[in-house]
């Protein structure tokens, strides 16, 4: 009776989750590939992303909550703001990744982030009008670019953001749900 009990417990998930860290569990069950129109979260996914660039994901998760403190909550405006001296205070502090072009950029980013909230009404009308608020499926294990990320990250770098490069754009897409890529064996994969 109580093995049977445990075994309808078991969730199935995408292989690449690390089953010993619940803060990478947590994030594929709640967050990743759930489609997300909220600006705030919009821009904050953006900025883990690009910090993301080169490095695991998992060591970004793992240092996220330090990011929120350092990073004014993910306020795009407060960031748009900060100065060299504040910029120096970040490169200071061991709870994020220290990386001075990546600490530039995310001010950078966050005007033009803000730029384009003022051109579409929302930043939400324009990362989702590139699938007229469609969600799109794959198998996470297809590639790292797709033509969508292609085109998103050409039109970002054209506005002046950095490290949004394909892969990472692609990436953010699947963080926020655009791209849905759990796995089929996976029980959050609902394709519709």
């Amino acid at each position: 009776m109580i093995k049977a009990n445990l075994h309808k417990c078991i969730i199935h998930r995408c292989s690449w989750v690390n089953m010993d860290n619940p803060l990478y569990v947590k994030y594929h069950d709640t967050e990743w590939g759930i489609p997300e129109h909220s600006d705030k979260k919009l821009f904050e996914m953006l900025i883990l992303e690009c910090f993301q660039a080169g490095l695991s994901w998992e060591c970004i998760l793992n240092k996220r909550e330090g990011f929120r403190q350092a990073f004014d909550d993910f306020d795009a405006e407060k960031i748009s703001c900060y100065d060299e001296e504040k910029c120096l205070q970040l490169m200071a502090n061991p709870s994020i990744i220290r990386n001075k072009l990546k600490i530039h950029a995310c001010v950078t980013n966050s005007r033009i982030f803000m730029e384009i909230q003022k051109e579409y009404g929302s930043f939400d009308a324009y990362i989702w009008g590139f699938t007229d608020g469609k969600i799109i499926f794959e198998s996470s294990d297809i590639r790292s670019t797709s033509p969508l990320s292609d085109q998103i990250s050409k039109d970002l770098k054209k506005r002046g953001m950095k490290f949004v490069g394909s892969t990472v754009i692609y990436a953010y897409l699947q963080a926020i749900g655009i791209l849905n890529a759990h796995t089929k064996e996976c029980d959050y994969y609902k394709e519709k």
